[in-house]
C-alpha cells in the first residue's frame, strides 16, 4: 500500500518559516518524482515545487523561487518543503504527490497523493 503523509503545517506569523515533510511508505520511492501542491477553498490545486527521482532537477513556481526549497532524502523516503518568509497568501492546504521519474506540472500526471497539511499565515 502506497501512503504519503504530510506534516509540519500550522499557524505562523508572517515572516516566519516552516518545514513541511512528506513521509512515504512506498516500495519504489527512489524511482519517483515528488511534487508539492497547495489549494485554498474554491481554488484549483496548484503546483508550487517538484523534484525529480534523482534529486538533480527541480521546479518552482516562478513567484516562489526565492522562498521555497524542495529537497528529498531517499534514505528515509522523505520529501521536504522549506518555506521561508511566509506571507498570508501562502495560506493553503499543502499536498505532496508522486509521479514516476521526472516531475510534471499537471495534477493528472501524479499517481499518488497525501491528505495534506494546513498552513495558515497571519499578519
Amino acid at each position: 500500500q502506497v501512503q504519503l503523509v504530510e506534516s509540519g503545517g500550522g499557524v505562523v506569523r508572517a515572516g516566519g518559516s516552516l518545514r513541511l515533510s512528506c513521509a512515504a511508505s512506498f516500495r519504489f520511492f527512489v524511482n519517483y518524482a515528488m511534487g508539492w501542491f497547495r489549494q485554498t477553498p474554491g481554488k484549483e490545486r496548484e503546483l508550487v515545487a517538484a523534484i525529480n527521482w534523482s534529486g538533480d532537477n527541480t521546479y518552482y513556481k516562478d513567484s516562489l523561487k526565492d522562498r521555497f526549497i524542495i529537497s528529498r532524502w531517499n534514505a528515509e523516503s522523505t520529501v521536504y518543503l522549506q518555506i521561508d518568509n511566509l506571507q498570508p497568501e501562502d495560506t493553503a492546504v499543502y499536498y505532496c504527490a508522486a509521479k514516476l521519474y521526472n516531475w510534471g506540472t499537471a495534477i493528472k500526471e501524479y499517481e499518488y497523493w497525501g491528505q495534506g497539511t494546513q498552513v495558515t499565515v497571519v499578519s
